[in-house]
């Protein structure tokens, strides 16, 4: 088994990576898929969270209400660090559970945002950084996800900044341009992931 971290800035375009990676073959463990899971209704996550940020992170049908939560961490670096110490351990034990089950000769690509700013490179075989200058970024968190120019750059200032992302990169996917460059490039980074298995 290679056990690949995916990692990438907002708006660098990790999860279009996934998804081609998917494509090839590779087992995905999403950690923003499996962050959800771990908070959804009647889960001792979402329990924690609401005992921890209080009754107006959950929406009217008990579920969490993201932005209302996104308001309060993305302004408040401490807030942030209290939901990080509730969801992570979670998610990391989910993702164990998933990377457990795959097949031997599996290419298993954790799709990990915060990998950088939590050290975890040292986990995974190979660390491969989705990567888009910031310009880049914050025009497809404007376009695309309907953010203002401010909200976009909060987003990235909660993240570590390019250079300490690609600092612990072993292979780099350059996606400042269009998005049909992306699956041939993505298509050579498969080749080099199955040629270590």
């Amino acid at each position: 088994m290679l056990k690949i971290g995916l990692t990438g800035g907002i708006g660098a375009g990790k999860s279009e990576v996934s998804r081609l990676l998917a494509a090839h073959g590779a087992v995905i463990v999403d950690s923003d898929v499996i962050a959800r899971e771990v908070v959804a209704p009647g889960t001792p996550g979402l329990a924690a969270v609401a005992a921890e940020f209080g009754p107006d992170v959950l929406a009217a049908d008990g579920s969490l209400d993201r932005p209302a939560l996104g308001a309060v961490v993305f302004a408040d670096p401490a807030r942030l660090k209290a939901l990080n110490a509730i969801v992570h351990p979670l998610v990391r034990a989910r993702s164990a559970e998933l990377e457990s089950a795959a097949a031997p000769d599996a290419v298993v690509v954790h799709d990990v945002p915060l990998l950088a700013e939590n050290g975890l490179g040292p986990l995974y075989d190979l660390v491969v950084v989705v990567d888009a200058t910031d310009e880049v970024r914050i025009d497809r968190l404007v376009r695309l996800r309907g953010m203002t120019e401010e909200e976009a750059r909060a987003r990235m200032a909660a993240q570590a900044n390019r250079t300490d992302r690609l600092a612990i990169a072993d292979l780099v996917i350059d996606n400042s341009g269009p998005l049909e460059g992306l699956a041939p490039r993505v298509a050579e980074v498969w080749e080099q992931l199955t040629a270590r298995r």
